[in-house]
Formats: C-alpha cells, sequence, structure tokens
C-alpha cells in the first residue's frame, strides 16, 4: 500500500497542472481510493480534477498504462470511465490528471447501504455494468494471442523480481494445470469492488483501468465477487445482473486465490 507516500504538489507539477485545468485553490487527499498509488481531489478555476500519484517503480509503469488507457477511450460513450486530460512523469513519481466523478466506490457503498436488498441490488448493477463491458464490441482494444499466457510471463517476472506475494510453487501449480480457453472479451483487468463506482445507487463507471485489454472475463468476474463469494444472497444477485455465465469453484480458485497473488 503506497497511501501517504510523499506526495509533493511542487512548483513546476502546479504549473503544469494549471496549465490544464486552471488555477489550483484546494487539494484534498481521497482516503478510500488508492492502493498503488495516492489520489487526490483538486478544486481548480476549471472545475473538480483527480489527480492519481504513484512512486514505486512498477506502480508508475502501471500509471503510465492507465494513462494509455484512458487517453485511447478519451470521447467514447461505450466505457463509462474518467475523462484523462493529462499525464506527467517526474523524476521520483508520476502523475494522472483525469475528470472527477460523483460517487463511492462499491465497496463503500456496501459497507454503508441500510439494507440486504440494497446490497443485493448493488451487486445487481454491478453484474450489468460488468455484462455490458463484455458484450463491448470496441475498436479501442487489439490484442493477438492468449491473454492468460501472457499474465503468467507477467507473474514470473515479478516473482523473479520479488514484486509480488504469490510463491513459485503457486506459480508452477498455475502453469501446471491450466483452464480450457474461452473466448476472449474487454476485460477491466482488476474488477474488483474498490474499482467499480456508484452513482444514485448503482454501480455506473469503472476506475483503476490500467489493466482493461482484451482478455478472459473470468478472471473479472472472480475478482468482482471476491468479497462476497461467502454471501450465497450477494453472490446470486451479482448473477442476475451479470448473466452470462457462472465460474466454477475451480475457476473462481484458479483466478482469486491463484493468478490474483501476482498481483
Amino acid at each position: 500500500m503506497t497511501r501517504g507516500l510523499k506526495f509533493q504538489l511542487n512548483d513546476e507539477l502546479r504549473s503544469k497542472i494549471e496549465n490544464k485545468i486552471g488555477v489550483i485553490q484546494q487539494v484534498d487527499l481521497i482516503e478510500d481510493q488508492g492502493w498503488t498509488s495516492t489520489v487526490h481531489k483538486i478544486t481548480a478555476e476549471d472545475g473538480l480534477f483527480i489527480l492519481k500519484s504513484s512512486f514505486k517503480e512498477k506502480y508508475r509503469e502501471w500509471l503510465k498504462t492507465e494513462a494509455e488507457v484512458l487517453k485511447k477511450l478519451k470521447g467514447q460513450q461505450e466505457i463509462p470511465v474518467p475523462v484523462y486530460i493529462d499525464y506527467i512523469e517526474e523524476m521520483n513519481q508520476n502523475h494522472l490528471l483525469m475528470s472527477y466523478e460523483e460517487g463511492n466506490t462499491l465497496t463503500k457503498a456496501l459497507r454503508d447501504a441500510g439494507s440486504r436488498d440494497e446490497k443485493k441490488q448493488l451487486m445487481k448493477s454491478f453484474g450489468e455494468l460488468l455484462c455490458r463491458l463484455h458484450e463491448t464490441t470496441t475498436p479501442y482494444f487489439n490484442r493477438e494471442g492468449n491473454w492468460l499466457e501472457g499474465e503468467l510471463k507477467r507473474a514470473e517476472r515479478y516473482l523473479e523480481a520479488g514484486e509480488c506475494d504469490g510463491s513459485w510453487a503457486l506459480f508452477e501449480k498455475l502453469k501446471a494445470n491450466p483452464l480450457p480457453a474461452i473466448s476472449q472479451t474487454v476485460i477491466h483487468g482488476d474488477c474488483t469492488t474498490d474499482n467499480v463506482m456508484v452513482v444514485d445507487g448503482k454501480v455506473s463507471f469503472f476506475i483503476d483501468v490500467a489493466g482493461m485489454t482484451v482478455g478472459d472475463p473470468r478472471y473479472d468476474v472472480s475478482l468482482a465477487l471476491r468479497k462476497v463469494m461467502a454471501d450465497r444472497e450477494l453472490t446470486e444477485g451479482f448473477y442476475e445482473g451479470y448473466g452470462r455465465f457462472r465460474l466454477s469453484s475451480k475457476e473462481f480458485d484458479y483466478f482469486e486465490n491463484g493468478l490474483y497473488e501476482f498481483f
């Protein structure tokens, strides 16, 4: 977790940001967002904005990828994400400037929900949003080859660098017991309840989109359910909204207790 690292709005960074959004009036840390970065809400002359900053090399690379994804998606209507404004690289930190969108993370919305039915409806809307993403036909993402094979290669690099929680034993187990291939779709790539936003009681858009690409939709579903899988009612709520397929226990375990350990 990198929240709380030494973010500094130095004069040079301030100048670059103000060239895009006008004079900065206030900068506030957003406590419930940002595990690989710090996230600030900026009040400026031109409105409200988000500044996301990363410090560790691995997470700076992820932030750069997220900036590329948002820039690619700017102006489209199919996939609801924040609007890209600018990406800034400094010697020790990288920054992504984007639109501020009203709402709370689904994690917070579930925690604050007043009833079981409200929680179930939130999970249902999550399923609906994810279904729309997986059924999106878009020219914005093109990927050759098998996504899962690519992710295993990336996991191996992180293992060698000591930059993940997964072990060599788990990695070898995943390689030795691959899942049958299914049709690849557009995926979020880190589709946890922390990375979707709720507006007016409904899951409405995606954040933290560095992993958005063409890949295995079972990965998204596994991460979507990771915090509620033990709750049958909330899991059913999600599947009511999603409707495309249901994970087997083997599929869920492969991704949630397997591949995700490396990222």
